[in-house]
């Protein structure tokens, strides 16, 4: 599977030397499809692990990490573990964690396309319930959001001069989401109404803010 949105993140990350870091990846990588706690391993991700164990992009910037699996460390594989122990009940719905950094990272299988791509979710377990943020219509498309936020920051005057990031993904990133049509449209059904319970009236209006944008 191409992966031109993985690949354009790893240019921006490189052109601006935003730092990066990748592992070899393991000899019998996940397979799409595959079952991880009970569920199908997104086709995606699965062709991102055939390529890379691991990944950490833009440490210099906004960090955004790709959690490790190969022959040298299972960490994709216990926090998915965790996961399913901790949130799954609550979330009310399988996710599957694929990395993050302050905030987590995750593929909902049950919003799987005709060919199993998996949309992408932000969740943030800061205050224990989960509160989901819709940001892809699957993980390339992520990849490819990310690298735009990161340019935007590096262009910011704030950034140029005293090196402070004053907006954030996904909060401030509301045009850049809105560029991917099949989230716009999971998110105008309501398909991740279920997964948002627990979020405040400023999420929703961030969620009006992307899904208005693209009218």
């Amino acid at each position: 599977m191409e992966l031109p949105g993985l690949e354009r993140l790893l240019g921006v990350c490189q052109r601006l030397n935003l730092g990066l870091e990748t592992s070899p990846p393991a000899r019998e990588p996940l397979k799409a499809g595959s079952l991880l706690e009970g569920v199908p391993f997104d086709p995606v991700l699965a062709s991102v692990y055939a390529r890379m164990g691991q990944g950490v992009f833009a440490s210099e910037l906004r960090c955004l990490t790709l959690d490790q699996s190969n022959d040298d460390a299972h960490r994709l594989e216990e926090s998915n573990k965790w996961w399913r122990e901790n949130y799954w009940k609550e979330l009310g719905e399988p996710v599957l964690v694929f990395g993050g950094s302050t905030f987590t990272y995750a593929t909902v299988p049950g919003l799987a396309d005709a060919w199993g791509k998996q949309p992408v979710v932000h969740i943030d377990i800061y205050e224990y319930d989960p509160k989901v943020m819709p940001v892809a219509s699957n993980v390339d498309r992520f990849f490819d959001s990310y690298s735009r936020y990161l340019e935007a920051v590096v262009a910011e005057p704030s950034y140029q001069e005293s090196g402070e990031v004053e907006f954030t993904f996904p909060w401030d990133s509301t045009e850049l989401l809105a560029r991917d049509e099949r989230l716009v449209e999971l998110m105008r059904a309501g398909r991740f109404d279920s997964l948002m319970k627990h979020v405040d009236d400023s999420t929703w209006r961030w969620a009006a803010k992307v899904m208005g944008a693209r009218e």
